[in-house]
């Protein structure tokens, strides 16, 4: 059974490139970032970890850990870390677990039979320190991640989690966002001193909060 927004995220132990790790215990008070890949040496993922490893600073201000997955063994992660490294003038900084059992794969519903049975999907989750699945996209095998979405996503995910708003249409971060339904207009002023905008009565904009 796939996992769906809201749920539970499975808790599993793994051994990763950089040694043993609770999943639980790795997350902590943080937000995550858990992505697949469907094997190493593969060149679009090769471009992408190279990506996240110079975005560490990024997520790192954000309160995010990522972690990777991959059904190959260490001793070809390690090999590879190094060819990421070298191609895509980084230091590969997060751990890339070595899943060659496939148990955490299956828990989390990587490997679709229609696309390979034996690697997994590109898949992303975004899972919130509560440890509940926030977002989930899965990706074809010949396009990388937008790093920069992935990180607008986290932007919105970590406002809205704090605030009665939500996020329009391509917003980023620092503009106006929709103050929700549930919020009566005559009570917006209390709530949002900032003042507000109502376009229709069930579209009302208010400068992001907590700028």
């Amino acid at each position: 059974m796939s996992l769906r927004l809201g749920d539970i995220a499975p808790n599993f132990k793994a051994l990763t490139s950089e040694g043993e790790i609770d999943f639980y215990d790795y997350a902590g008070d943080s937000w995550v970032v858990l992505f697949s890949h469907p094997a190493d040496y593969t060149p679009v993922c090769t471009t992408e970890l190279g990506r996240t490893a110079s975005l560490k600073d990024e997520f790192e201000k954000r309160n995010v850990k990522v972690l990777a997955l991959s059904v190959d063994p260490i001793d070809k992660h390690h090999g590879w870390i190094k060819d990421i490294n070298e191609t895509q003038n980084v230091e590969v900084n997060f751990p890339i677990i070595a899943d060659e059992d496939r148990k955490i794969a299956e828990a989390y519903d990587m490997i679709h039979p229609n696309a390979s049975l034996t690697a997994t999907v590109r898949s992303l989750f975004i899972i919130a320190p509560d440890k509940t699945i926030k977002l989930t996209i899965t990706y074809p095998a010949s396009t990388g991640r937008n790093f920069q979405e992935i990180l607008r996503v986290i932007d919105s995910l970590q406002l809205t989690a704090n605030y009665s708003v939500a996020t329009p249409a391509d917003w980023k971060e620092g503009e106006d966002v929709v103050v929700v339904p549930a919020i009566k207009t005559e009570d917006i002023p209390a709530k949002f001193p900032k003042g507000f905008r109502e376009v229709k009565p069930y579209l009302r904009l208010t400068p992001q909060p907590n700028k």
